[in-house]
Formats: C-alpha cells, structure tokens, sequence
C-alpha cells in the first residue's frame, strides 16, 4: 500500500495526544479521588459539620456524571466517526426505562392504591401486566433490556440508514424525527409505560430503600465507576487500528471505500456502542434522580448533549465529560436565578462556541499550553535576531 492510500491518520498519535499525556491522566486521577471522596463526605460527617457534603450535591453529580457519559457516548460517533446524532436522547431514555419496569414492580403494594400493578395501571383500569412488562421483577432481566433495547433500535435503524449511505444533515434529520416519534409514543397512556407523567415515586432497588443515603452513595460510586470503565473502553478503541478506520470515516469515506473498506459494518459498530452507552447512562440516571418519563426523548435534550460535546471539545472524549459538567452546572446555577433566560443563554453559548471556540474547553486549554511553551523560544529567537 503506497502512501496516497494510507487511512487517514488521526489528528494526533496517540503516544502523543495530549489530552492523554501524564498531566492528563494525573487530572484525572485527582479528579476521581475528589468525586469518590463526595457519598463519603456525606455519609461519615453530619449536617452543620465543615466537611458534610448534602444529599443535594451527591444527586447532583450523580446526575453530571450520567450526563457525561451520554456526551462521551455521543462523541463517539460525532467527534470520531463524523456521525452528528440529534437523537441519543431516545437511546438515553429506553435505557432509564428500562431500569424504571424493575423499580416499578419492586414498588409491590406500597403504591397509592395497595395493588401489584402500578398506580397507573390500576388508575386505567388494567388487570394485568402488558406482555412487554414480563420477567421485569428480574432485576438482571431488566439491565439486559437496559442493553439489548437501545442496542436493537440503534442497529436496526443505522443499518437501513447507513445502508442507504444517508449521511450529514439528513441523518441528522431523520434522528431527531425518530426521538420526537418516541416521544408522541410514549406520552400515551395505552402504551403501558405512564404516559406523559412516566415512572416515578420508587420504593426499593434490589431490596435496599432508593432514598436511603447509603443507597444514593452506592449508586453513586457505581456510576463513577462505569463512566472511567467507559472512558477506558472509547479510549481503546479510538487508539486501535478500529478507531484509525473510524477516523477514516470521518475525514475521507471515498477514500476509505477505495482501498477495499466496508464503512456500513464500522459505522453500525460504533453507532450501536454508542446507543447502548447512552442506555447504561439513563439507567443509571433513573434511580438517582428518582423519575423517567417522556420529555427525556425530547430534540431539545439530544441538542443539549450536542452542545456538551461541543463547549468541552468534540473529538476529544474528555472534552464532552467536562461539557457536561460545564453546561449542567452553568444549568443549575441559572435556572434558579434567571429561569426564564436560560434558554436564551444556551443558544448563545453555542453560538459563541461554534464562532469563536471550535474545540471546546478543551482546545482552548491546549492552545493557550502551547503559547506558554513556545513564547520564550520565540523571544528569544526574536531577541536573537
């Protein structure tokens, strides 16, 4: 193979990505230690105590961290493979679901109306579980729906999308169509999944109270957990020969095609990954926050997950983790402020992005490293001369 028909190389190699270098990775470590030491905080030190860290803030990060790894997920594919998706909310919301038909039987009769079946159900007068709702008293059952149920849609979909080499703003189109139809489905009461209020008001996850602080830590402990094992994973696959074809994808899909590549099979690869990553953040999102329902699926929130990635640095899978926090917090802070403006204030933070910021917090961060490496050689040179 001659050099004109080499894969596209990635942008960086990654012996020497920055974003990945010691530095990096000692940030990353520190930044674990920090956000282990939070449930702990809050569960050895009482209320009024310096070093108590509340409830609040607990589910707070919590609900970041399940947000980062949607954004890292939607990276994947936008910022590697040149796929923009404007519908991973839907894969997001299938997988809280998904863990929300477990937490809703394990109710059991503590709801409002004494019954086995959910209030819902009783309120329109259903007698028997839906045939879907079977088996989902298995808690295990249930984190398999929690993968198998975003991963199916996402490979059914992107086969017939990828198939018909639907790409750019088409397929961007056509998945924001599809999570605003899953949404209308959704938000009926005959569909069996609580209409437009969803599921809420859970009781118990494998025994142990949800509301209980020692469960809201370990929920918590567990979704760090899995954000890093994520991280890891994109990390390698990005870093192999996979993600250098990925690459190639998104820089030069003729090209790609040419030297005897199939791009269908690896964009399906990494648009159904990406999906079932998405589902395990809205699994983890459901108990944490304590409700799902039907406005999750809607454009708007998979707009919102665009934006993470691009305000942290697409391409970058540590760019969309700090997005994420980034925006949320900024979220947090202005919806109790100014609530009626914090539309207006996204809008204009990706507008002011896409102008003037186009890698993110991240690129940002690295040019202004490389200014400060490079100034003093070049007055010197300057001085020299």
């Amino acid at each position: 193979m001659n050099d004109s028909t080499k894969i596209p190389a990635p942008h960086a190699s990654p012996a020497r990505d920055p974003l990945f270098s010691r530095p990096a990775w000692t940030g990353i470590v520190v930044c674990t230690v920090v956000l282990a030491l939070l449930p702990i905080l809050n569960l050895c030190f009482p209320d009024g105590s310096a070093l108590h860290v509340s409830n609040y803030t607990v589910g707070l990060v919590g609900k970041f961290m399940c947000y980062a790894m949607a954004a890292m997920a939607l990276d994947l594919v936008w910022g590697y493979t040149g796929i923009l998706s404007l519908g991973h909310g839907v894969f997001f919301a299938l997988g809280g679901y998904a863990h929300g038909m477990y937490l809703m039987r394990a109710i059991g009769r503590d709801g409002v109306y004494q019954s086995n079946l959910p209030d819902f159900m009783v309120f329109l007068d259903w007698k028997t579980y839906p045939w879907y709702w079977s088996l989902t008293e298995h808690f295990w059952w249930c984190m398999a729906l929690v993968v198998l149920v975003p991963g199916v849609l996402a490979f059914v979909f992107g086969y017939f999308a990828f198939r018909s080499r639907i790409k750019g703003v088409y397929f961007s189109i056509i998945t924001q169509a599809m999570t605003f139809a899953f949404m209308l489905l959704f938000f009926r009461n005959d569909t069996g999944f609580g209409g437009n209020n969803g599921f809420t008001d859970f009781k118990r996850i494998l025994g142990y109270t949800v509301s209980a602080p020692s469960t809201k830590a370990a929920l918590y402990l567990i979704t760090l957990v899995l954000l890093l094992g994520a991280l890891l994973l994109c990390r390698w696959i990005v870093t192999s020969k996979l993600g250098r074809v990925l690459q190639g994808v998104r820089d030069s899909e003729s090209r790609l095609m040419f030297i005897g590549y199939n791009p269908l099979w690896f964009k399906l690869f990494v648009w159904t990954l990406s999906a079932v990553l998405c589902g395990i953040a809205g699994a983890l999102y459901v108990p944490q926050v304590g409700i799902i329902n039907p406005s999750e699926m809607s454009p708007g929130n998979s707009i919102e997950m665009v934006i993470w990635a691009a305000v942290g640095g697409r391409g970058t899978l540590l760019g969309p983790i700090v997005g994420a926090f980034a925006v949320n917090g900024l979220k947090s802070w202005f919806t109790a402020a100014f609530p009626e403006l914090w539309l207006y204030a996204l809008g204009l933070l990706f507008v002011l992005v896409t102008l003037f910021m186009r890698d993110g917090i991240l690129g940002l961060v690295l040019k202004l490293k490389r200014k400060v490496k490079t100034g003093p050689a070049e007055n010197s040179g300057k001085d020299a001369a």
